[in-house]
């Protein structure tokens, strides 16, 4: 990537262009040009993103933007293919603890899970709310009723006459 980095810097300086210009121009960030061009691979998060800076880049310096890819492309292969299997498997195995810890912090009300903790909290609340309402429909009956007949008001009346 410094092979890469260095072609790049070396084009801009020997056209005359800044830094600034080429940043205005690409509409790139200035930091992001830097970054390429002292090989920092590491500060872009998407591989896909800096293949496309990188593109553009070379494309706007008059070189070969597909020859530069490819370039580039080849450094990714021999950097990643250097990489021992056991290795790979324990940064995947990492990022999936990780990620399933993430999971567990998602506070969005529309990504998270309803645990079961809360779905039986809710649960009792409804339960309560209907036995409240059944109560107060057989405390409501009984008061109306009077030794199995229907009371009413005259019926009030006439048994406090009698």
């Amino acid at each position: 990537m410094n092979e890469i980095g260095l072609l790049l810097r070396t084009t801009r300086e020997s056209s005359g262009v800044s830094l600034e210009e080429a940043s205005t121009d690409l509409k790139i960030k200035e930091l992001i040009l830097s970054n390429i061009e002292e090989g920092n691979i590491g500060c872009f998060k998407d591989i896909f993103v800096l293949k496309d800076y990188i593109y553009d880049y070379a494309k706007y310096l008059g070189l070969d933007p597909e020859k530069t890819i490819n370039d580039f492309n080849e450094y990714l292969f021999e950097s990643t293919s250097k990489i021992n299997v056991a290795e790979i498997e324990k940064a995947v195995k990492e990022k999936q603890s990780e990620d399933a810890k993430e999971e567990k912090k998602i506070a969005s009300p529309y990504t998270s899970t309803v645990t079961k903790q809360r779905r039986l909290h809710y649960t009792l609340i409804y339960i309560t709310i209907i036995a409240l309402v059944v109560l107060m429909v057989f405390l409501a009956i009984r008061q109306v009723t009077i030794n199995n007949e229907v009371a009413s008001l005259n019926s009030y009346k006439i048994g406090g006459n009698l």
